[in-house]
């Protein structure tokens, strides 16, 4: 009997079973993509990843990123969360693990830092891949049939809702308020039209909407949504709170200047997680993201492949 070796972790925090879980296939050789992509919908997670070797040997390894319908080129969970995995092995592919991994993925290569506690690893940190890019806007009532709620729940003072990314491009709006917020339900039919009339690159239409307090600008509370690759709601969606918080520092009027955002999210689904972000924006523009966040292991296992 073929088998294959898998671990979970919850991700985004240091508590089992909150955060995001993630499966990781530590060592994925000899699959098919239709494999992987079979394996993926098993688990139903968000995001599943594979690990090969690179096709460069200057990297540490080639990680491949599916949710249940489809491969995506980039994700901020899945990248510290099997960066967390592959930092507690000794080597990866016969190359001994240090302080930083290089991992190989379709939108570019992803620079991780690993953060040790007692000599073990107990948080990563990820480099978004590129650069920020914005799309174009999109009216608040497609906004607002998505999540059924009014179009004046929808705040557009600092900026229209709108496409942006880092890697992976979502669509981004700001709503009135935590009640607005935690009010929001995803409507199917408003993804199926909103997506009929213009979708995302790299994966279907997934809408990321936050809340925060002219007080505390960066301090967020945000909610992923993306029902049409069967993830009705995201616990912590780091390339989401990458592209926003990029595109909140590039609408600063400071031309240099650096920020750390915290996004908690997945509080409405009983799975709290908590997003660091820091953005460096020089001569006006986003220079540098990182995503870092807190791991925990949480199940280990084995996939039948053939009896």
């Amino acid at each position: 009997m073929n088998t294959l070796s898998y671990v979970t972790v919850d991700v985004f925090t240091s508590t089992r079973f909150e955060g995001n879980p993630l499966a990781v296939i530590s060592d994925a050789r000899g699959l098919t993509d239709a494999a992987m992509q079979k394996i993926a919908t098993e688990f139903n997670y968000s995001e599943v990843t594979f690990v090969l070797p690179p096709e460069d040997p200057e990297n540490s390894a080639r990680v491949r990123i599916f949710t249940p319908t489809m491969e995506i080129p980039f994700a901020g969970h899945p990248n510290v969360g099997t960066a967390y995995v592959l930092g507690q092995q000794a080597e990866i592919f016969g190359k001994p693990v240090g302080e930083k991994l290089r991992f190989e993925e379709e939108a570019g290569i992803v620079e991780v830092d690993l953060r040790r506690s007692g000599g073990k690893v107990a948080a990563t940190a990820i480099r978004a891949p590129q650069p920020l890019t914005v799309g174009d806007t999109i009216a608040e009532e497609i906004i607002a049939r998505c999540i059924g709620l009014e179009p004046g729940a929808i705040v557009k003072t600092a900026h229209a809702p709108v496409f942006a990314s880092v890697g992976l491009n979502f669509a981004i709006a700001e709503l009135n308020g935590l009640e607005a917020l935690s009010a929001a339900r995803p409507n199917l039919a408003g993804f199926q039209a909103a997506a009929g009339r213009q979708t995302t690159s790299g994966h279907d239409f997934s809408l990321f909407v936050y809340a925060r307090t002219p007080e505390n600008p960066w301090a967020i509370h945000a909610r992923m949504f993306a029902p049409l690759d069967n993830v009705p709601e995201d616990p912590a969606t780091g390339s989401a709170s990458a592209a926003l918080g990029a595109y909140l520092v590039a609408l600063t009027p400071e031309a240099d200047m650096n920020v750390r955002i915290t996004i908690e999210q997945g509080v409405e689904m009983g799975r709290r997680s908590v997003i660091t972000l820091d953005v460096a924006k020089s001569g006006g523009l986003v220079t540098d993201v990182i995503i870092s966040g807190n791991c925990v292991a949480v199940m280990r296992g084995e996939i039948i492949l053939q009896d």
